[in-house]
């Protein structure tokens, strides 16, 4: 790679990402569908990159298959694994963390809830792939977690575990995990709005209210806009708290991680691994244990007195930008040919997610919600189907006011969620577990924990 490239790269994005904004302005259909601009440029990449339009225009001796170089392409492809811990180093930096009573008290139904429908992402996923995928089309066991990773980890998550499906074998998974990623986004955004007319409908909510402003709905679905009631920044606080201040802490927060996961791994080659234990913590990504670098710098923040240094708007606009770049370089290197060889395990794969994750609405929301199932239901509908700026979408489209407290409850809940499923711990290290123990171990502990949620949660907060 020479520098050249690099800055033809990122250029490249930049424009896409301009044009994919552009086309989403001025095209109905797209802002109806509230897709974000990053995912727009990413398909347009994808369109005019080799795999479509380039197979009309290729230039052998310049290597260059499309309307860009192949070496563009490889810059594009090792983006997200550097991208994906800047936004989980950022989850939590910048935000209040309560303690777990108080998180416990706002947002229990929420996180059983929640839990429960992660966990029966992979029960389904695992089961799929014991009983059909594997011995009928002949695909990895780790399909089993393809439903979790690419509805609820989402495009950061699915393209940053790229170099974990390659290292243990299973190459194809990253692009279905992308794809499945995708579809979740649009089928969330069309599903969830058939929900809410049917939930008006059938009198189980309100009919919601406008939108404050047109260019709130027009923001509504961007990346960087994926958070509600955000801080507001005085121009005194941007002056003592540069975007460069902000930088440094993401980089810290990402440094925190890496010391802790290089311990981690020297801890199992040292000691557990001549004991017999397999090689699993080599396979796990850095991006989960930047989240908790994240965590640790917010808490040390808040018990030394300078949490007022970190503004959660600017961080959001960083990780933001650094999630739709992640987005356009993943889609614009995604293989139609992975999707298109294993096309039926994708096709039961997506139809059964959507359907677990319905059935998560329509049924375990009723049993697990003390009241206003429709409105909180939503949230954890969307961020299972299509990550966490879908369920809030669908909270925002149904209660735009605020007024439920289902958007303060979602976002409670994430303390105690994200850092385990969802692109957290476990979703990091899904794939070599299975790969080490086998499906059939894995799916009896999902199975548990899945069952042990379900159980607690209705138990707890079912509606007298």
């Amino acid at each position: 790679m020479n520098i050249h490239d690099f800055f033809l790269a990122v250029f490249l994005i930049g424009a896409l990402m301009l044009l994919g904004k552009v086309i989403r302005r001025f095209t109905p259909i797209l802002q109806r569908l509230f897709l974000p601009s990053s995912i727009i440029g990413g398909t347009i990449a994808l369109l005019i990159g080799p795999q479509v339009m380039g197979r009309f225009f290729q230039d052998t001796e310049r290597m260059q298959y499309g309307l860009w170089p192949e070496s563009i392409q490889e810059i594009w492809s090792s983006m997200p694994a550097l991208l994906i811990s800047v936004v989980f180093a950022s989850l939590f930096l910048g935000k209040a963390i309560p303690g777990p009573q108080k998180i416990w008290q706002q947002a229990g139904p929420m996180v059983a809830h929640g839990q429960t429908i992660a966990w029966g992402q992979y029960v389904v996923g695992i089961s799929l792939a014991v009983l059909l995928l594997t011995p009928v089309f002949g695909i990895s066991p780790m399909s089993g977690a393809l439903i979790e990773i690419g509805f609820e980890g989402g495009h950061g998550t699915a393209a940053g575990l790229g170099d974990t499906f390659r290292s243990l074998g299973f190459e194809d998974g990253a692009d279905l995990a992308l794809g499945l990623a995708t579809v979740g986004v649009v089928m969330g955004v069309l599903i969830g709005t058939a929900l809410i007319n049917w939930a008006v409908w059938k009198g189980h909510m309100p009919r919601p209210e406008s939108f404050e402003s047109s260019e709130e709905k027009e923001s509504i679905c961007e990346h960087e806009n994926r958070e509600f009631d955000r801080k507001k920044t005085t121009g005194r606080d941007q002056a003592m708290e540069p975007l460069s201040i902000h930088i440094g802490f993401i980089a810290v927060a990402i440094g925190i991680g890496w010391l802790i996961l290089e311990g981690m791994v020297r801890l199992e080659t040292s000691v557990l691994i001549p004991l017999g234990w397999p090689e699993l913590l080599a396979h796990i990504p850095l991006f989960p244990l930047a989240m908790v670098g994240g965590v640790i710098i917010q808490i040390a923040a808040e018990r030394l007195g300078f949490s007022e240094w970190i503004d959660r708007g600017l961080i959001n606009r960083i990780s933001g930008t650094a999630l739709d770049i992640l987005i356009v370089a993943a889609m614009a290197t995604l293989s139609l040919e992975a999707i298109g060889t294993h096309a039926w395990a994708f096709i039961i794969l997506a139809a059964a997610g959507i359907a677990w994750n319905l059935f998560g609405y329509l049924v375990l929301a009723r049993w697990m919600f003390p009241e206003k199932w429709a409105v909180y239901g939503l949230a954890n509908f969307g961020q299972g189907i299509g990550m966490t700026v879908i369920g809030l979408l669908l909270v925002r489209m149904s209660d735009p006011k605020g007024r439920s407290g289902a958007m303060e409850a979602f976002g409670y809940k994430q303390l105690m969620f994200e850092p385990v499923v969802g692109g957290g711990l476990f979703t990091a290290a899904s794939l070599p577990l299975i790969h080490q123990f086998g499906a059939l171990p894995v799916l009896a502990g999902v199975t548990v924990l899945m069952a042990g949620w379900l159980v607690f949660g209705i138990m707890c907060f079912r509606p007298s």
